[in-house]
Formats: C-alpha cells, sequence, structure tokens
C-alpha cells in the first residue's frame, strides 16, 4: 500500500504509477463498483493547516480525520454545518472518516435541506490528477470564488478525476439552542404532508426526517438563538397540530443522539443491502414506494421527503431490487419531473461488482463525464470503474 506523508510524495506517486490506483482515505466508505488496483491510502497527509475562526473557514489536508476537524471547531463554537454522515455503523466498516472522503463522495446529513451539501460549503481545493500535477482552484477565504465550478466538480467524484490533498471549507457557528419535535402515529401520506408544512413554512426547520414502522414518527429540527427556537417550535406545534401528536425534545444532547441515528441512517444497519434514492419529495413517496409494493423493505425518509434510505435482506433477488429502482427513477410514469438517483450503499463485492452502482447517466451528460475524466485522468488509473 501506498501512503505518502505529502502533497509531493502524492505527486510522484501518481505520476510514477504503472497501473490502476485504489484511492481511498480512512477506508469507511467501500461505495461503489470494486476497483482492482495498488492502494493509495490518504490516510497519512493528514493535518489542520489553517483555521481562522473569526473568518469562519478550515484548510486541511486530505486525510485529516473528521473527529479531528470536528473537535477544533466545537472549541470555537463552530461545526460543519452540512453534518456529514458517518458511514461506518450502517456499513460495519472500521478506520476513520477522513475530510478528503468527505468531500470526494460530497457526504451531507439531515441539514442539507437547510444549509446545502458538503460541496456548497468548499471554498477551494488541492489535488494530483492523473498524470501527476498538482492543481489548485478557488481559495481559503471566502470573497475568493475563482474557479469555484471545478471546485464543485471535484465534490461528488469519487477520486475518479483527481487525488484530493486539501480543502478548503466555510464553516458556521454552532446554535444556542436545539428543539427537536416528533410527530406521532402517521403514514408516508402524513409524513411527507407535515415535513411538506414544516419546510415551507417560515419557522426555518433545519432537518426533517420520517421513520415507519410500529412507531412511525416525523422528527423536525429547530435551532438558533433560545427565544427565536421557542417561538418557531410553537409557532410549529400549531401548524401541525391536526395531524396527530406532538412532543418536544429540549435537551440538547438528546436531540444530537436523534439526529444521529438518522444522519447514520441506524435503522438500517442490519440489512445486507442498502439503497440511496433521491428524487422530488411527492414523486418518492406517493409513486415510487407504492409502486414497490411487497417488494418494499424498511425504509427511513429524510431531506423532507426528498432521500429515502432503503434496506433489503440478502437473497438473490438483490440485482433485480436494484435494477428494478433505478428503472422506477428513470421511468417518466413515476418521476415526472425527472432527474434523481437510486445508488447502492451497502452490498456484497459480487453483487456491486455485478449492476451499476450508481444511476446511469443519460447519454449527454455521459458523454461529458467521459470528456472530463479523459482530461483530468488521460491514463485512466484513479479509481478505474469505481463509477461505472
Amino acid at each position: 500500500m501506498m501512503t505518502p506523508q505529502t502533497e509531493a510524495e502524492l505527486a510522484e506517486m501518481v505520476g510514477a504509477a504503472q497501473g490502476p490506483l485504489h484511492v481511498f482515505g480512512g477506508g469507511t466508505r467501500p461505495i461503489g463498483r470494486p476497483v482492482t488496483g495498488e492502494a493509495l491510502s490518504l490516510s497519512a497527509l493528514s493535518g489542520i493547516v489553517e483555521y481562522e475562526p473569526g473568518a469562519l473557514t478550515l484548510v486541511a489536508r486530505a486525510g485529516t480525520p473528521v473527529a479531528e476537524i470536528e473537535a477544533a471547531l466545537a472549541a470555537e463554537g463552530q461545526r460543519l454545518a452540512f453534518e456529514p454522515m458517518d458511514h461506518r455503523t450502517l456499513l460495519g466498516t472500521e478506520g476513520a472518516p477522513t475530510m478528503g472522503g468527505v468531500v470526494a463522495a460530497n457526504v451531507s446529513g439531515p441539514r442539507r435541506v437547510a444549509v446545502g451539501a458538503a460541496r456548497d460549503f468548499l471554498l477551494g481545493v488541492r489535488f494530483v490528477d492523473g498524470t501527476g500535477r498538482v492543481l489548485k482552484n478557488g481559495g481559503r477565504v471566502m470573497k475568493n470564488v475563482t474557479g469555484y465550478d471545478l471546485v464543485k466538480l471535484m465534490a461528488g467524484s469519487y477520486g475518479t478525476l483527481g487525488v484530493l490533498s486539501e480543502v478548503s471549507l466555510k464553516v458556521l457557528p454552532q446554535p444556542e439552542a436545539v428543539v427537536t419535535l416528533t410527530l406521532h402515529g402517521v403514514d408516508a401520506a402524513g409524513a411527507l404532508e407535515a415535513m411538506t408544512r414544516a419546510i415551507t413554512s417560515p419557522y426555518e426547520v433545519s432537518g426533517a426526517a420520517y421513520l415507519p414502522g410500529d412507531t412511525p414518527r416525523v422528527f423536525l429540527r429547530i435551532e438558533g438563538f433560545a427565544g427565536s427556537v421557542a417561538y418557531r417550535a410553537a409557532q410549529l406545534k400549531t401548524l401541525l397540530a391536526d395531524l396527530g401528536q406532538i412532543t418536544q425534545t429540549d435537551t440538547p444532547e438528546e436531540s444530537a443522539d436523534q439526529w444521529r441515528a438518522l444522519r447514520d441512517v441506524e435503522l438500517l444497519a442490519g440489512c445486507a443491502n442498502v439503497w440511496r434514492v433521491s428524487m422530488t419529495p411527492s414523486a418518492l413517496v406517493d409513486r415510487l414506494l407504492p409502486a414497490l409494493g411487497d417488494a418494499l423493505g424498511p425504509y427511513q425518509l429524510d431531506w423532507a421527503g426528498g432521500l429515502c434510505w432503503l434496506g433489503a435482506d440478502a437473497g438473490a433477488g438483490a440485482a433485480d431490487m436494484h435494477t428494478r429502482l433505478q428503472a422506477l427513477v428513470a421511468d417518466p410514469a413515476i418521476n415526472a419531473g425527472g432527474g434523481g438517483h437510486a445508488t447502492l450503499i451497502k452490498g456484497d463485492a459480487g453483487l456491486r461488482a455485478q449492476v451499476p452502482v450508481f444511476q446511469p447517466e443519460p447519454a449527454p451528460l455521459a458523454a461529458l463525464t467521459r470528456g472530463l475524466r479523459e482530461k483530468f485522468d488521460p491514463r485512466g488509473i484513479l479509481n478505474p470503474g469505481l463509477m461505472g
């Protein structure tokens, strides 16, 4: 395994590579098709380079553990507002999630519905392309947006366009108060109604999720100054009073535990196969879920109904389920507005090698993707085949 200590070493290793490279950070997110190649771990390229609490900016090397960054931010009363998911519980992996891995996979949690995704907090990146060149884009301060589109392009590219060596991020203050409202006893349609009312209200909800099952519950999070949070929580209770019983969690620690479990999809940790489906809330709840019929297993809704985590036990039907989900996302009768995707997040290597893990792209977009990869990785050595 290659473990560069510096950006210069990383560039030398990539430039000298004679074959495919399997690029990863902490190894906690084995998502995508299996990659055959020499292992290139960024875990040793670690450390916070620069942190300016007053400017709300942080620069860190790609292999820096997320926990280290969160601890440094917490000491200054700040946080990563996009709330990156920790995949270890769901996938049963070990190791330490890294900041480069978060950016490479554009990992965003429940707060995405209010503040945006990981890519929206990226100010700049440094990376090594497939020829061994060190490239940089963007900056280290919020006013510098030079090349901003390329910065966003690296987020969610899973190391197929370049190997991240350093990332610059915008951070935000932690809220003074947090309240979670829980609406009990609603079905999926009622949950969608509740989440839609909440997220379109003026009360600034920062999380809207739903757990079905024997005790179905909608979770709504309100954050901010204490007086504002109390007022908004009271108004939301009135707004949703006709939909069912509502309870309130006022303790920040208890709310944090609730949203950590939702963020990390702990409900589906015991499932052998897990899919992540993103569509418009109405298409997902009103059409896709009913279309699955008896094949619908345990699931969780997030992003006010725009994100669904679906679980299934091990079995020969996993490949068929995957094909069906991606076909439903592409079906205009189900997904009239188009867009969206169904991604296999958890499955054994055999299944991941058998199916297109990521939603197949329309031909024009696929051609653009191929062109970008040929530009940034002309030798095709960076995580080849991972994204299909």
